[in-house]
């Protein structure tokens, strides 16, 4: 039976893939599924607020163990590539999260249903950033072996803060989610649907208009605005590590932001305040939402969302007045 669209408030929340592995945690999956467990608890402060749900999520650390794998068994089983192996931890972060959702929902019995959907991500293979490559990923590598990975498989290779040599991979601006109207269909029906995990899949149009997957890591902060635009979600939520956004961050004269207008953020990012390494792409991500017509913003970490969703603490962003 077809069920009919609420009137719910939406919020399209994002969380970083180191929200199912905490510091000094192997990344197990028994660890994993206590972190989700953790976090699906505290996302339930939504939930009994009614609202309509997104969630995305990062992949950082689960494709980073992908291709230890392919580095591992590459001799006995063919290596995937960079699409495949985020569509694999958008099934397996989402099932492990919405088994978790389930589970505490049932606790309260909350009737509601969760589902994950595997999401491409439009690209242009124009983008400046597949010709120059930024983001690193996978294992640290010695200097030598970033050498023959460069020579036998055409690597661009760089040095990771004296950790050791990590592959470099576009960064491409997602331009469009191709699954955005079933995913706002859904969520305007009740499910919370778990979607855009790791950025998307990222994908381009070819020449006969197929889509075609690219070596490319997205944005998982710049999608999560553009999907939160293109279903209309009122609220924006920003999970990351610390409890608020910072100015001189890291300083003695470091200054907490409360409340503060687009504006006046925009001012803030023109002055060199959030670096492209931290928050700047948090920032972006909520700029670029409040100027395509999105009310509010909230950046915070996951254990203060109870109480910054009652504007007790976090930073909270508002459009133009």
């Amino acid at each position: 039976m077809m069920q009919k669209e609420n009137d719910r408030p939406l919020a399209l929340i994002a969380m970083g893939g180191h929200a199912f592995i905490q510091e000094g945690e192997r990344g197990t999956i028994e660890e994993h599924v206590i972190n989700s467990d953790h976090i699906a608890e505290l996302l339930m402060i939504l939930v009994e607020k009614e609202y309509n749900l997104v969630i995305t999520h990062g992949n950082g650390p689960q494709v980073g163990d992908l291709l230890v794998q392919n580095e591992l068994s590459q001799e006995e089983v063919p290596p995937l590539p960079m699409d495949v192996l985020v569509a694999e931890t958008e099934g397996s972060l989402g099932y492990i999260l919405q088994q978790s959702l389930l589970n505490q929902m049932r606790k309260r019995n909350i009737r509601r249903y969760v589902v994950t959907m595997v999401t491409q991500v439009l690209v242009d293979e124009n983008d400046p950033a597949f010709s120059n490559p930024t983001k690193p990923i996978g294992p640290f590598l010695s200097k030598e072996e970033a050498e023959q990975r460069r020579k036998e498989l055409g690597w661009e290779m760089t040095e990771d803060s004296g950790r050791g040599w990590r592959r470099l991979v576009p960064s491409p601006v997602p331009e469009k989610v191709v699954q955005r109207l079933m995913i706002k269909d859904a969520a305007r029906t009740g499910h919370i649907v778990i979607a855009a995990g790791g950025g998307g899949i990222p994908i381009k149009r070819g020449k006969d208009g197929r889509y075609i997957g690219i070596e490319a890591v997205i944005d998982k902060d710049l999608t999560s605005s553009v999907l939160a635009t293109d279903i209309g979600a009122s609220l924006l939520i920003i999970l990351t590590a610390v409890p608020r956004v910072y100015v001189n961050f890291g300083r003695t004269d470091q200054e907490p932001l409360g409340a503060v207008t687009l504006e006046e953020i925009e001012a803030l990012r023109e002055k060199g305040h959030f670096p492209p390494g931290s928050m700047g792409p948090k920032v972006d991500a909520v700029i670029r939402f409040l100027k395509a017509g999105g009310q509010r913003a909230l950046i915070t970490d996951p254990e203060s969302l109870p109480r910054a969703i009652e504007g007790r603490v976090g930073t909270h962003f508002i459009g133009r007045i």
